[in-house]
């Protein structure tokens, strides 16, 4: 699908606000509430909006500690490690990328003894797994949710 100008500055604007109401884009765009609604109704048929979300707060809700983690597996074992580590509720994004068979992975746990306890009840006890690299954020500069058009 080719997005046009109108296209993207919906986009936009929901990016910011998910909840931004038809009519309210309308008056952003000089666009009637049916005309947003019918573009935003084609962009959710073609796949470029995939949901409507709310972003929580992790830290807002207990959980204090954001870990980054690289997971190199044997090749055999890489979709069975990613499939077991996208289950746990500890891990909030999990991708494969590019490299020898490693996996990408955020998890947020409550404290630092849930990192210990995830890190070696749950992580090391993974089969399959060959080097594992961690990275603890400290602060956060920027975090966008959605695409920049």
């Amino acid at each position: 699908m080719k997005l046009d100008e109108i296209d993207k500055k919906i986009l936009e604007l929901l990016t910011v606000n998910g909840r931004c109401s038809y009519v309210d884009i309308g008056k952003e765009l000089n666009l009637s509430r049916v005309a947003v609604r019918e573009r935003v109704h084609n962009l959710s048929e073609e796949g470029v909006i995939e949901k409507f979300t709310v972003v929580i707060n992790s830290e807002k809700v207990g959980k204090k500690v954001s870990g980054f983690f690289e997971v190199d597996c044997e090749p055999a074992s890489l979709v069975k490690v990613a499939q077991a580590l996208a289950d746990n509720p500890s891990v909030a994004s999990c991708y494969q990328m590019t490299g020898p068979s490693t996996l990408h992975m955020h998890v947020l746990v409550d404290d630092f003894i849930d990192l210990e306890k995830f890190i070696n009840e749950e992580l090391y006890a993974l089969e399959g797994i060959t080097r594992v690299e961690s990275h603890i954020l400290l602060r956060r500069f920027k975090s966008r949710n959605g695409l920049k058009l």
